[in-house]
């Protein structure tokens, strides 16, 4: 068995279907890098999801199931992830997305022969139930001002050493951060010195259709207004040209979605 050890982190909340989460799963458990463990935390859940996932991880010993004993939110659920992992290397991993099987060899080996790098994520190929339906795109090199426009590197393909989430101690779990708990701590981490690097290949397919549309609220973009403007300050990229970038997610709130989704789709094709 490989030497390193991954500790993959998922959080689930009311997780929409059985045949999801199985596809999900196995595309974890059936990496062809092996060691590994993957912590799935329930938080808070009043469906069958984590019933489901038990039945489907319960011939792999690799899998470890917590709970949160209320709803707490994602910050909250990865950091209780991060509390009881083991592993040197951090990775990511969504209930509805699905990781290509040489997800993890690929980004291990990556950051083992390139050791100014200490987080790697990917393009992300874009999928809902009639199949892939677009390409996200992302700096290969990440710069500082790369995340004027959006998170750098795309929060459901990461893949760390573990001293990058040590350096900021993990996902601040504030209310102000909520829904780009993400956001904020990778900017965060690359202010503190954290290498970034994207993978031009998409290493992990991931699910972007209607039901994703509606956990998306109005009121959020205040959340990332304020994290842009307090990670932009942290990385020195705070200035009067910059202001623009800090309220441009309550413009694009006032924009119908089906202009902003005719765009994302254009630009994603």
């Amino acid at each position: 068995m490989e030497k390193d050890k991954i500790s993959v982190i998922m959080g689930m909340y009311n997780a929409r279907s059985k045949e999801v989460i199985k596809k999900s799963l196995e595309s974890i458990l059936n990496q062809t890098y092996k060691n590994f463990e993957l912590i799935i935390c329930d938080d808070g859940s009043t469906n069958d999801c984590i019933k489901w996932a038990k039945e489907i991880c319960k011939n792999d010993n690799r899998v470890k199931f917590i709970e949160n004993e209320t709803n707490k939110g994602l910050a909250y659920t990865l950091n209780h992830c991060l509390e009881v992992s083991t592993g040197e290397y951090i990775a990511r991993m969504d209930d509805d997305d699905i990781s290509h099987l040489d997800r993890f060899e690929k980004q291990i080996n990556f950051l083992k022969n390139n050791k100014e790098y200490k987080l790697t994520g990917s393009v992300m190929n874009l999928f809902d139930d009639n199949g892939i339906w677009g390409l996200r795109k992302y700096k290969e090199y990440v710069k500082k001002e790369d995340f004027l426009y959006r998170v750098a590197v795309p929060h459901p393909t990461i893949f760390a050493k573990r001293e990058a989430y040590d350096i900021v101690n993990g996902y601040r779990d504030l209310k102000k951060t909520y829904r780009v708990e993400d956001y904020d701590c990778f900017m965060r981490m690359f202010a503190r010195g954290i290498k970034m690097y994207n993978f031009q290949e998409p290493l992990l397919d991931y699910r972007e259709d209607s039901f994703c549309a509606k956990k998306k609220k109005y009121r959020y973009r205040f959340n990332e207004m304020w994290v842009r403007y307090h990670g932009f300050k942290e990385l020195g990229i705070l200035n009067i040209k910059n202001y623009i970038y800090v309220l441009k997610p309550l413009v694009a709130g006032i924009l119908p979605q089906k202009v902003i989704k005719f765009f994302q789709r254009t630009k994603e094709k």
